[in-house]
């Protein structure tokens, strides 16, 4: 049967419908293979930023360097970390140990711009970043500065690596912290339950306290403590027996501190030597400085503490009944025995 002219057309609008299905799924598969290759280049180029998990316990030494703050140098020895500056002083191992662990959690999301034109922009140039280094051995483990935070996510850049990162994981609470906050701040350690005595010499007299059996009393100086309230002390063993330094007083004189006239709290108990310390002038507030015996160091205590061995005895005493409430038990007492 021959083909019209109208089956002919029919028949090439097929014929370039078929290619141009081809053409279509031609360049729709290379769109898509190029869009897997931009991916991949584009992840190749996001530089690995974290400590990994095996390297954590390899850390020997960290510096951080912040324009607010200064500079501080952490470094292990024999399995215990240490502050080298701006003092050298035994370290607060919980707060490395937070940073190591933050140091696994960094990773490297995008590319926000690749010219290190841009690094004072987004604060990560050596002026205004937070630059923190983690040495393994001689090795840089990691080597990043921080900068800005905004829409884009926490803005960094890898040393060695140029551009700029939006990056992932980052607690800048860590990594800014105060030179104070990277020392050791324990200052006492004992069980408030085997204290068997307690001292305390102020401006305002001696106030001694004995304990027998799980029962207290009190004197001041040689006569009975009218009104001792025992609850009274206890707060104060419970203020002392884990006592915590707030800052420090590093190369002040004892005539700046007080401590040339302090007052004194001695600590006796059942098992161990026993625990003295002398207390000084305010620091700021009503913080005062302190020193234990034995030690060099000065510590700035807070107000809580530092109270209760520069209190009068009235700060142990419950309060003086008024003539009103004696009177008032007076009538009750008669209104029974009329009962």
């Amino acid at each position: 049967m021959a083909l019209t002219n109208q089956h002919k057309i029919y028949a090439a609008g097929a014929v370039l419908a078929l290619l141009a299905g081809g053409v279509y799924l031609k360049q729709r598969d290379a769109k898509l293979d190029d869009d897997k290759h931009t991916k991949r280049a584009g992840a190749a180029a996001l530089p690995e930023v974290k400590i990994s998990a095996e390297d954590v316990d390899k850390i020997t030494k960290i510096e951080l360097k912040n324009a607010d703050k200064g500079s501080v140098v952490l470094e292990k020895a024999d399995g215990k970390w240490r502050v080298k500056k701006p003092v050298d002083y035994p370290a607060n191992e919980q707060n490395v140990k937070t940073l190591l662990d933050n140091m696994k959690e960094l990773k490297a999301k995008e590319l926000i711009d690749p010219s290190p034109s841009a690094y004072a922009e987004y604060q990560v140039d050596d002026v205004k970043g937070v630059h923190a280094t983690a040495y393994k051995g001689a090795d840089k483990a990691l080597d990043m500065v921080f900068g800005k935070s905004g829409g884009r996510g926490q803005m960094a850049r890898k040393l060695g690596a140029d551009g700029v990162f939006a990056i992932s994981g980052y607690s800048s609470y860590l990594y800014t912290r105060e030179a104070k906050g990277w020392r050791d701040n324990a200052i006492l350690k004992f069980d408030d339950a085997k204290v068997t005595k307690v001292e305390i010499e102020n401006e305002h007299g001696a106030l001694t306290f004995t304990k027998d059996g799980e029962a207290w009393s009190a004197k001041q100086k040689k006569d009975k403590l009218e009104r001792f309230d025992d609850a009274k002390l206890k707060d104060m063993l419970r203020a002392y027996k884990a006592l915590t330094a707030e800052d420090y007083g590093d190369g002040k004189a004892d005539a700046d501190t007080g401590l040339d006239k302090p007052a004194t709290l001695t600590f006796s108990l059942s098992e161990g030597d026993p625990v003295k310390v002398r207390l000084g002038k305010t620091a700021t507030g009503e913080s005062r400085y302190l020193v234990k015996e034995g030690s060099p160091q000065v510590f700035v205590v807070s107000s809580w503490a530092a109270g209760w061995g520069v209190a009068k005895a009235d700060k142990f005493q419950k309060p003086e009944e008024k003539k009103d409430d004696k009177d008032k038990k007076k009538d009750e007492k008669k209104d029974e025995k009329k009962k």
